[in-house]
């Protein structure tokens, strides 16, 4: 079966990562995580002070971004790959709700985008990867065989998010978190350098009533259509 390029593209904390992470891990298939490169970015700026309150330093982020090494290291206990900045572990630093609030304007930077583009176009040359993230199938690669494009309504994601910190210890309130969830969806919709959108091949997924299992059925089924076709 010929290896081919998985795009999930969607609205922030609708489980893109968890569903594309676990359909790699069927499949055999290699898993980059976009976002994460670009909270990664946003670690790096909020530990080097480049914010004031929410203004960014954008020129010494152009700087800095040069040196900046974004890698994935695979977690041998659960398979899984995990985010490292400049040789250091960070995947639990960057799903604070600091870097969520602060990674939309980062993201929305061009030449952050085309650094990252470049980069995550590097990665997938060979094919036989599933990334996602918010402009995969139309700007990272526009020719992948197959696109999905995931929603699910604000309140249900920010559920989703709230439950998942909650699970975690970690401090955060449910209005908070639906305010950062609608002001990343409209930044994400509206930025210069390409907005999230769905492609015009992409197949959408509403998982606002869908259980993990039904939607790992649903994603194989997509899957094993479309490459058997190649």
């Amino acid at each position: 079966m010929k290896k081919i390029i998985i795009a999930i593209d969607g609205f922030s904390s609708c489980g893109k990562s968890t569903m594309a992470k676990d359909l790699a891990r069927e499949i055999g298939y290699i898993y980059i995580d976009s976002g994460a490169m670009y909270r990664a970015v946003t670690l790096h700026c909020l530990e080097q002070g480049l914010f004031e309150g929410d203004a960014l330093d954008t020129e010494r982020l152009r700087a800095d971004l040069p040196g900046l090494d974004i890698s994935f290291r695979l977690n041998p206990e659960t398979g899984r790959p995990q985010t490292c900045l400049n040789g250091r572990l960070v995947e639990n630093d960057i799903r604070t709700m600091t870097v969520s609030s602060k990674v939309s304007p980062v993201a929305a930077l061009d030449f952050v985008r085309e650094a990252m583009v470049r980069l995550q176009q590097q990665m997938g040359r060979q094919k036989g990867i599933v990334m996602d993230g918010r402009d995969i199938g139309t700007t990272v690669f526009p020719q992948a065989e197959l696109k999905i494009f995931v929603t699910a309504s604000p309140e249900i994601r920010a559920r989703r998010r709230f439950d998942e910190l909650q699970a975690k210890g970690e401090p955060g309130s449910y209005e908070e978190i639906l305010h950062n969830v609608e002001e990343r969806d409209r930044i994400d919709m509206t930025r210069a350098v390409s907005p999230l959108r769905k492609a015009a091949d992409a197949i959408e997924l509403d998982n606002s009533h869908m259980t993990i299992p039904e939607q790992k059925q649903w994603l194989l089924e997509q899957f094993r259509r479309v490459a058997a076709q190649e």
